[in-house]
């Protein structure tokens, strides 16, 4: 028995849920800290380098995968191969990772923006007169306000996706991704006109390799590699998802270089939104995952009266990034069960398959909220110092680069070609001997280098770094 499956309206539709499940906090919160931390543009460097070698053929294989087996991550692997039907299991697996702490953050960024709003009327939950970093740690160690920020953001990210895709993803995402857009030059613009902004321009774009020296050059590659995969959401089934809901006539070629094209320019601007601000008010661009919290919120302060809607319109401009990366990350852990009632014959209850997601979803960000960046004296599992880090673990530095390494395994030996005349469908190919080159050889041994290291800086058990 035949049963009907979601589809996107268009290919603009599909390239802007794509491009905005890459957009997302991984460019607006992470990037330009981890920038800060790897040296500039040393980081961003390395960062192009994996996005033209990794990111662009893994993107072609997942989309192309999706596509042509019509299945989300897990029916795609075992048509594909089915000695790796694993891997699909992996990769669902991630984004019940990820929201765990994805959430609180969102909350963070809604509890940040209404506390710039209260300044803005003058109300008794705002930030402005406070010390950043102490408004900060008073907030995420709160408990019920920070828990309940967390689950409104999960509530939201929920409701959209009960509609489906077409209505849901892809009507959302073609709003939010171009308002995003517009917002970001705007701050962007504010951001380099600040005097003494100049210094951050400098750090994103003047060539400076001293953080290479010795095995530096490896921390870089790490920070650079995790970054690329939680940005482009590689190997965590959302993109074979989405490329299951593709039409036949689109061009696989092209839109698998426009989307991590669209995520490195946007990278950028979040990079030219954050530093030269950092520097204006000479705060430390190493300064970590606070550098959005308490870094910024310190400039907005600075600024008397107009940071105050500087700072609501940034972190309004977060939101609508943050969301937009959610809808589609949980959209990668519902499809398998969408596949999974269409085999056994039976109809999809999307419904029931969002609220599962979201229950999970819930369990893990009220305890990653707690935990208050492992400021609550909570047991932590491996020895970690939070429970994001061991989330983070698991998704971010395990799953999805095993996957994609067992990806290009699959595609680049044990069913060399597979997707091959997928992508001729709707396109001449022709990085068809790049892609192939990348994803048989020098894709694993990236991967295999960033595993390594990504489980280096989490339990530290070698000299590597």
């Amino acid at each position: 028995m035949e049963q009907k499956r979601g589809k996107f309206n268009s290919n603009f539709g599909f390239l802007m849920v794509t491009i905005g499940t890459a957009v997302g906090l991984g460019n607006l919160w992470s990037f330009p800290y981890k920038m800060g931390v790897g040296g500039g543009f040393a980081f961003l460097l390395i960062y192009i380098v994996m996005a033209i070698f990794v990111g662009y053929p893994l993107m072609m294989g997942e989309i192309a995968l999706g596509r042509k087996t019509q299945k989300a991550a897990i029916a795609a692997f075992e048509q594909c191969d089915s000695r790796f039907k694993f891997v699909g299991f992996l990769e669902m697996l991630v984004p019940f990772c990820l929201l765990c702490f994805y959430c609180t953050f969102g909350g963070y960024v809604i509890k940040y923006f209404v506390a710039n709003l209260g300044d803005i009327f003058g109300a008794s939950w705002g930030v402005g007169g406070t010390d950043s970093g102490e408004f900060f740690g008073t907030f995420i160690s709160s408990g019920a306000p920070a828990v309940a920020y967390g689950l409104l953001f999960l509530v939201m990210t929920s409701l959209i996706l009960v509609c489906g895709v077409a209505e849901g993803l892809e009507r959302f995402s073609k709003f939010a991704m171009p308002v995003l857009f517009v917002m970001l030059l705007i701050v962007v613009v504010r951001s380099c006109t600040l005097p003494g902004a100049m210094e951050g321009v400098k750090f994103i774009f003047t060539p400076d390799f001293t953080v290479f020296e010795g095995k530096g050059w490896l921390k870089v590659l790490g920070l650079a590699g995790s970054q690329m995969f939680f940005s482009l959401s590689l190997g965590s089934s959302a993109v074979i998802a989405f490329g299951s809901y593709l039409n036949k006539d689109a061009n696989i070629e092209q839109n698998s270089l426009i989307i991590p094209f669209a995520d490195t320019i946007v990278a950028v601007l979040s990079g030219l939104a954050v530093m030269p601000a950092v520097f204006a008010y000479g705060l430390q661009p190493a300064s970590g995952p606070s550098l959005l919290f308490v870094s910024l919120q310190a400039v907005f302060n600075g600024m008397g009266r107009f940071g105050t809607y500087f700072g609501a319109f940034f972190y309004l401009l977060v939101f609508f990034a943050a969301i937009s990366s959610s809808i589609g990350m949980m959209e990668g852990g519902i499809a398998p069960f969408t596949d999974m009632a269409h085999k056994k014959g039976k109809k999809a209850k999307r419904h029931l398959y969002v609220l599962f997601i979201t229950c999970t979803g819930a369990l893990g960000s009220t305890l990653v909220s707690m935990d208050a960046l492992g400021s609550s004296g909570f047991w932590h599992p491996f020895g970690l110092k939070t429970w994001l880090d061991f989330f983070d673990l698991l998704g971010e530095g395990i799953f999805m680069p095993l996957g994609s390494l067992l990806m290009t395994i699959v595609l680049g030996w044990t069913r060399r070609h597979y997707i091959d005349d997928e992508i001729a469908l709707s396109s001449p190919y022709r990085s068809r001997k790049f892609v192939n080159l990348c994803l048989r050889y020098i894709a694993p041994v990236f991967m295999v280098l960033l595993i390594i290291v990504q489980l280096n800086s989490f339990f530290n058990f070698t000299d590597l770094i």
